[in-house]
């Protein structure tokens, strides 16, 4: 195998909390709607939510992320980068 002596940035993510389950599945709505790369994942430990899943983002999407789910209503507890 060659190695071309680059190395591959690995992707940095936040994670979405949200108040409510109805709300984590609203925003992943909104947001595939936009063809914003995310993910459903389980809230990790160390950030507390009242609902148990949120939507991990690439960090580069964040204010992106945020300013389309003010513009469609739905309520975050806030962005974590992980």
């Amino acid at each position: 195998m060659l190695s071309t002596g680059k190395t591959v940035a690995k992707p940095t993510y936040s994670v979405v909390l949200f108040n409510s389950m109805s709300g984590a599945l609203r925003a992943e709505k909104v947001l595939k709607s936009e063809d914003v790369p995310i993910k459903l994942i389980p809230v990790p430990r160390k950030l507390s939510s009242d609902c148990g899943i949120c939507v991990r983002i690439e960090r580069a999407d964040s204010e992106r992320v945020e300013q389309r789910l003010k513009e469609a209503k739905v309520e975050i507890q806030g962005i974590h980068q992980i």
